[in-house]
Order: structure tokens, then C-alpha cells, then sequence
């Protein structure tokens, strides 16, 4: 298995792009520099940043650059972003002043004016308590109306914002600012970017703060997060790292300056953002690559020499990728070494099939996060079918765990939909289609209509080991049943069938829209599966003198229905062998699907 963290060992390649940011960073005429690390959710942006943070101080004992790593989203809510920064900021430059006297006053008496400010109106009611100060519950609307009263400048809705708050906190906050009222926010924020200047001429090193998940954060934190770093902060002996996904960015932007229009959200994103580098995307060859890696790291069976050479030559064959042949599945394994574990080498070759589709499916598109997810879940199912015993391998259920992650859901149930209904678990079509893949239009034609919309998808996905025709899978429908319920699965009902199920289960009278239009949504031969199902729900209820909950479903699917009206009869009269309860009488008076029981 494989945990979902970011990692400070390249697996993806990304030592190239990290190694320009460095560059960028170590150049002095660059300086003072924003740089921003763009891409989407799950890209490995998190991973880049420790790449380039390892990169910047190869000599722990004496670092060049002094790190400040800020998450903005642990923040969220808790505290004004701006507020924050700078105290994470101040507090470092504490830290790294403390083998010098002088520095370390200054670099306290900078940490000082961080506080200052937060009472100046710099913060919410989280940014006081993170501060130290006791807030008493004044919230937002209190702590605006105590700026006012710092600067002097109080009307009547500032009074009853404070009167609401308590007396106690107007005259614990008076007091305690009482030196600061004729410091305005704007004399103090000039006096911070002077001690924050003077703190980093004296340490003769460059800040560089690392910026993450940004893109995790409201609009309005992320704007006060990026205006922090120009307003306060932007000054000699400074680098910036931003890390987030630049659409979400510009969404915020949008959202915070009210539709401003698409040339002003990229002139306001270039003013703060120097040099934009994006996360590269990775192809077939990268895929498959970050796949040996994550098979050859999983469970620490493998040793950390031998990874690393695993990784270094894996590496140097991606960097050659414009005139050299992609490494082969043999040549990978043996950088590992002569005693490599039995589940490794069988992964490697599932990992060299499907790479492929990871990389070019729409859905996955090499995605590092989507990728490592889909490996914890065969792994998940190969450690659940060798409990059971199952007649399947780790190949085969990367197979259909690879179909389930590229195709629709409509695709899925109906595949599990064939397995169900088929003689020994073993479906004509998938053997029938599996005779045709080296005729794509032969192939197209007898796809199931739920499938040809994506027939060159399913072909390639057919063309990977292993063959499924004469395959039991069975099993794999078992081990599928975290993504549809098992009883559904069981059923062999479409995607259709299971959601009108779901609805019809809910259905609270026979006059529902919603549940009148599910009934017309299952497929006629699906009608008596769905009503099976609903009569299964109903077994569990014990008292029948009152109404069995989806039983209005079950009566509108027998209304249209006269196989499904034919098995609500026979359960109500295995439920109700004599006289029926009152309330049971009226809804099947008249009803042309109940059969009255014939007395004897």
C-alpha cells in the first residue's frame, strides 16, 4: 500500500523543473522573485516544493537560504491569513537568529510588531486567540468595530457591535492598545518592512518561503495570502514559491474582484507571479516508470540502495527519452539487484500494461494521486481474494479496477450486469469481442450500446493481459463491491436500474414525479430485478399493521409492471396469508397486479 503524502524522493522526474526554480532562486539579480509552481489537484505540487527546498540547502549544517514552509489551508477559518504569514515568517527569523545577539533583538522586536498589528485590526477573532488575547466572543463585526476604536474613529454601529460583545472585552482591548491608538495600519506596516529589512541585510541571507495549498482555500484567503507577500514582505533577500492550481487561483481572483474579466485576472496573476512553471504532465513513459517505482517501494521490500539505483536508472532513461528506447521490463529489474521480491517482479509487468491507459485515459491522465489510489485499491482487493481464496490474480483485478477508473458508470453496471447473468460467471460478449480486436469496425459493431461510445477505449483495454474469455469473474464482481452495493451487484442490475432502485426505495406516495420517471428509467427486463430487491428491503419489517417503508415504490413499479406486480402479490400474501391489515386493503383494492389468494 502506499500512503497519500507528498514524498522528498523524485519518483516522477520532476529534478529537472526543480532544479531551474533553484536556479532561479540562487541568482541574485532574479531577487526579490515570486515563483509560481501551477497544477492541478494531485499533480505531486506538494512533492516539487520539498525537491526544491532539498535543492536549496544541500549542506544542512550551513544553509545558504533561510526555509519558511506556510500551508494556507490550516488556516482556513481559524485566522487572517496576512496575520499568520507574518508571524510563521517572524517566528523562523527568530529561529535563525538566535547565534547572534543584536539580530535576535531585532528579529524579536519584529516578532512584536507582527502582534501589534493583529490588535490593530489585522486579524479576526481567530487571528486574537492564535495571538495569545482573549477575544470574549466579539467574532468578526466586534473586531472591525474594535479598529475603530484603536483609531479613534467609533460610531454608533461600532458601540453596539462592542456593547454586544461585553463590556469586558471593549475595556480589555482599550487598555491594552492604549499606547498604539495614533499607529495607523499603514505606519506600521512601514515600520515592519524596515526591521524585516534590517533582520535580513544583518543575517546575509535570502528568505525563501514556500507557499502551499493555496488553491484549497476560499477566494478571499487566498487573495489576503498573495497580497501579503507584495504588501509586506517583497523586498531584497526574498524568493517566494507559490504552489497551487492556477485555475482555482484565477477563480478566486474572479470571485474577490467581482468578475473583473479574463485579461485583468492574468495582469493581476503576473504582477505577483514573476516566473509561472507548470507541473509537467506525465506521458506513457513517465506513467510507467512511477509505477516500478511505487511496485518496487511498497511494504519496504526493497532495500533503500537498491530503490535508489532503481530510481537513478529509471531517471537517466527519461531524460534520454527524445533519442533512446524506453527501458525495458527486464533492464528495471535488474537495477534492483539479483534477490528481487516475488510480488515485485510479478508487479512489474502489470505495471508495463497498463501504463499506457493511465496515462492517455481522460479520466486518469497520468494523475500521480489518481494513480497511487488506483494501486491501493488492487491492492486492497488482491489482500481480500487471497483471504477468500479467490481464483484470481493481482493482474486480473488491475484489469478491472483500470476498467472501472476509465469508463462510465453505465459501462460498469453493465459489465458486472454480464458477469452476474452469465453461465459460470464467463460472458459470450466479452469472449465474442475478444475474437474481433484486430478489426476495430467489426469490433464497434458488437459492443453493447452502453459501450461503443467508447469502443477504442474498450478494445486497448481488452488487448491487456490477461484474456478474460473462459474466466470465472465472478470473484471480481465480489471484490468490486466497495464501488456498487453487493446486493445490487448480486441483482445484476444495470446503473439505470440501481439508481431508479434507490429512488423507489425512498418513495413516500405513488404520485411522485421523481419516482413515476425512475420506474420509466429501469429497462423492462430489469423491472422484476428492482422489484425483487425492494421485496428483499421489506423482509426485515416486522410489523405489519403498518406501512413497510418503499412499499409506495414497489406498488408504482407493479402499477407498470405485470412480471414485478406478480411478485409484490405473492410477498403479500407470504407476508399476509389471511385477512390483510387495513391500511394494505385499501392500496390494493382494485389493483389489476394483485391476485386475490383463492380460499380453500
Amino acid at each position: 500500500m502506499w500512503a497519500d503524502v507528498d514524498t522528498k524522493q523524485d519518483f516522477l522526474n520532476y529534478s529537472e523543473v526543480a532544479d531551474l526554480v533553484i536556479d532561479v532562486i540562487r541568482d541574485p539579480n532574479m531577487r526579490p522573485v515570486t515563483v509560481g509552481v501551477f497544477g492541478s489537484w494531485g499533480t505531486g505540487k506538494s512533492t516539487l516544493l520539498n525537491l526544491i527546498e532539498d535543492g536549496l540547502n544541500p549542506d544542512e549544517e550551513h544553509p545558504e537560504f533561510v526555509i519558511v514552509r506556510f500551508d494556507a489551508w490550516l488556516y482556513q477559518g481559524f485566522d487572517d491569513s496576512r496575520a499568520a504569514l507574518m508571524e510563521v515568517i517572524a517566528s523562523t527569523l527568530m529561529d535563525a537568529t538566535r547565534s547572534s545577539a543584536s539580530l535576535f533583538e531585532k528579529a524579536g522586536k519584529l516578532f512584536s510588531r507582527v502582534r501589534k498589528m493583529r490588535l490593530l485590526g489585522l486579524m479576526v477573532e481567530g487571528g486574537a486567540l492564535a495571538a495569545g488575547v482573549p477575544a470574549f466572543g466579539v467574532g468578526m463585526k466586534g473586531m472591525e468595530a474594535l479598529g475603530k476604536l484603536v483609531s479613534g474613529d467609533v460610531d454608533s454601529d461600532s458601540v453596539t457591535a462592542l456593547k454586544e460583545g461585553g463590556a469586558k472585552a471593549k475595556e480589555h482591548f482599550s487598555g491594552l492598545l492604549e499606547d498604539e491608538k495614533q499607529n495607523t495600519p499603514p505606519k506600521q506596516i512601514a515600520a515592519f518592512r524596515a526591521e524585516f529589512a534590517d533582520v535580513l541585510e544583518g543575517l546575509d541571507k535570502t528568505l525563501v518561503v514556500f507557499v502551499d495549498n493555496l488553491d484549497r482555500c476560499l477566494p478571499a484567503q487566498t487573495i489576503h495570502t498573495l497580497e501579503a507577500l507584495r504588501l509586506f514582505l517583497f523586498m531584497g533577500h526574498t524568493a517566494f514559491v507559490v504552489a497551487a492550481d492556477e485555475d482555482m487561483v484565477r477563480h478566486s481572483v474572479s470571485q474577490h474582484f467581482k468578475d473583473p474579466g479574463d485579461r485583468h485576472v492574468t495582469d493581476y496573476l503576473d504582477k505577483l507571479i514573476q516566473v509561472p512553471v507548470r507541473v509537467p504532465k506525465l506521458g506513457v513513459q513517465e506513467v510507467r516508470a512511477y509505477l516500478f517505482l511505487l511496485f518496487a517501494s511498497a511494504g519496504g521490500q526493497t532495500n533503500s540502495e537498491s530503490l535508489e539505483r532503481l530510481r537513478a536508472g529509471l531517471e537517466a532513461n527519461l531524460r534520454e527519452a527524445w533519442k533512446d528506447e524506453p527501458i525495458s521490463t527486464e533492464k528495471a529489474l535488474s537495477l534492483l539487484g539479483s534477490d528481487v521480491p516475488k510480488d515485485v517482479a510479478e508487479a512489474f509487468p502489470i505495471a508495463d500494461r497498463i501504463a499506457s491507459m493511465l496515462a492517455n485515459s481522460t479520466s486518469i491522465s497520468g494523475n500521480p494521486r489518481i494513480v497511487k489510489r488506483m494501486l491501493n485499491v488492487i491492492r486492497m482487493r488482491s489482500r481480500v481474494a487471497k483471504v477468500r481464496k479467490m481464483p484470481v490474480n493481482e493482474a486480473l483485478i488491475a484489469k478491472v479496477a483500470l476498467f472501472e477508473r476509465c469508463m462510465e458508470e453505465k459501462a460498469i453496471a453493465h459489465l458486472y450486469s454480464i458477469i452476474n447473468t452469465a453461465a459460470g460467471g464467463k460472458p459470450e460478449t466479452l469472449a465474442l469481442l475478444e475474437t474481433l480486436l484486430e478489426d476495430p469496425e467489426k469490433f464497434k459493431a458488437a459492443c453493447p450500446d452502453v459501450w461503443r461510445e467508447k469502443s477504442e477505449l474498450l478494445r486497448e483495454w481488452l488487448t491487456l493481459e490477461p484474456p478474460l474469455t473462459s474466466k470465472d469473474l465472478r470473484p471480481i464482481v465480489y471484490l468490486s463491491r466497495e464501488t456498487t452495493p453487493l446486493r445490487v451487484l448480486r441483482a445484476g442490475l444495470s446503473a439505470d436500474a440501481a439508481n431508479a432502485l434507490g429512488v423507489l426505495k425512498r418513495a413516500t406516495n405513488t404520485s411522485s414525479p421523481v419516482a413515476t420517471s425512475a420506474v420509466k428509467s429501469i429497462p423492462a427486463p430489469e423491472r422484476s430485478l428492482v422489484m425483487a430487491q425492494l421485496i428483499e428491503s421489506m423482509r426485515s419489517h416486522s410489523d405489519w399493521s403498518l406501512r413497510a417503508p418503499g412499499f409506495e415504490g414497489a406498488q408504482l413499479l407493479a402499477e407498470n409492471s405485470a412480471d414485478a406486480g406478480g411478485l409484490l402479490s405473492e410477498f403479500i400474501h407470504t407476508v399476509m396469508p389471511g385477512k390483510l391489515k387495513p391500511w394494505l386493503s385499501a392500496k390494493v383494492k382494485g389493483a389489476t397486479w394483485f391476485k386475490q389468494k383463492e380460499s380453500k
